[in-house]
């Protein structure tokens, strides 16, 4: 199988595996609604069924990327599928909230596939490739994340919540079983020479100001993202007043339009050093002020539906560069430890985004959460300005541009 036909595989089973996790996506809060037998403790759960999974990656991300860096990425990738279709299968059968909220932090604990399925395409990818490898896999994320929320909402509309869960495990298992059989085993880079790869472990990768700037950025970025996770749907149907249908379509419309700009933004970046895209990025986070301001001041589904579609286009822009960013700054035997130390980031700035979110929703008013959005995302701006306006005190740009190694 070419390498061509590999990263085509890796998208689609991306795809599939994450698109069966977004199908309860949006619809915890409302199920949780139903177990809950007070206003407390549903207020706690529906922030927690979030939280949940995302700590558990945040505490074993790195540690399963360095367990890829000396066994391969395969066999990470198909832990992860295995720990998400038996986690599923049980949460269709779990109709406790504490049950609930321990299998989603077994599921981020004993999952985490998307760190480990970046470094398996870093290791097969021609590496002046590399911001259009990440920017497809965050696509084919989003995609997902589109026709699952979608079906999701029809399955919900007409069945009961077990369906989503017990689907999603089938796809899952489906997604395992094609990885194990038609993605090839390589031999992560550095194996071979164990004493270069010794050296490097070494080198803490928090000694690189690089690295850590790019992924405080990506930090604020995220945590301004998930401010919305948890009372989205709670939103959707108490402002506009509509079905779950339609907060499936509005909450998969951000994917889409991640999607539809991918390509684009894939090309855009590609060739650019790293400050560059930094100053570009800037124009890009200044819209996303703008845009998620618009939606929280409008009281049109439609208007508000067109908003988290450009919210998505521009969105394109910022996560998969900023991890083709840091990928780059680290060595190729260090992909699986750097991608997996992003992922922990992400994670833990999305914990502290959903956290933000419910604790503002009440503190401030439902309302309002989308000016909070604004907010943060102006920060991010002035942060972004500033590190670009820092980056040569840091290295050359080339050094950490996505195409170079």
């Amino acid at each position: 199988m070419s390498v061509r036909w590999q990263i085509h595989l890796l998208f689609v089973i991306q795809l599939v595996s994450m698109g069966a996790m977004e199908m309860s996506g949006p619809f915890w809060p409302v199920h949780l609604r139903s177990l809950s037998p007070s206003d407390d403790l549903f207020i706690f759960t529906s922030i927690a069924v979030y939280v949940g999974p995302m700590l558990g990656i945040m505490l074993t991300s790195t540690f399963w990327g360095h367990q890829g860096d000396r066994f391969g990425h395969k066999a990470m990738m198909m832990r992860a599928l295995f720990g998400l279709a038996i986690t599923q299968l049980a949460l269709a059968y779990a109709n406790d909230v504490w049950l609930i909220l321990m299998l989603r932090f077994l599921q981020g604990a004993c999952a985490g596939y998307i760190a480990p399925a970046q470094a398996y395409g870093v290791s097969i990818e021609n590496p002046a490739r590399r911001t259009r490898l990440f920017v497809r896999l965050q696509a084919s994320t989003n995609i997902g994340s589109f026709i699952g929320a979608l079906a999701g909402g029809v399955i919900l509309d007409h069945a009961a919540f077990f369906w989503i869960n017990f689907s999603a495990a089938i796809l899952c298992a489906t997604c395992l079983v094609s990885v194990w059989i038609l993605l090839p085993g390589v031999t992560p880079k550095g194996i071979g020479d164990g004493t270069n790869a010794r050296s490097a472990a070494k080198i803490s990768i928090f000694r690189s100001p690089q690295i850590v700037w790019l992924l405080t950025i990506l930090g604020v970025l995220l945590l301004g993202r998930m401010v919305t996770q948890s009372p989205f749907s709670i939103y959707v149907r108490s402002i506009f007043e509509v079905g779950n249908w339609a907060v499936g379509l509005c909450y998969g419309l951000l994917a889409l339009g991640f999607v539809v700009s991918a390509s684009f933004w894939g090309r855009y970046f590609e060739s650019r050093v790293a400050r560059d895209v930094l100053g570009r990025m800037c124009l890009v986070i200044a819209g996303c002020v703008i845009v998620t301001l618009l939606a929280g001041g409008t009281r049109s589904i439609f208007v508000f539906s067109a908003m988290y579609f450009v919210w998505g286009v521009l969105l394109g822009a910022t996560t998969p560069v900023l991890t083709a960013l840091v990928s780059g700054a680290a060595g190729d035997n260090r992909q699986g430890h750097v991608l997996g130390l992003a992922q922990s980031t992400a994670q833990f700035a999305s914990i502290a985004g959903i956290a933000l979110g419910g604790w503002f929703s009440q503190a401030a008013g439902l309302s309002n959460i989308y000016f909070l959005v604004g907010f943060i995302y102006a920060i991010g701006l002035v942060l972004t300005v500033s590190v670009r306006a820092r980056m040569n005190a840091f290295a050359h740009p080339s050094e950490i541009s996505g195409d170079q190694e």
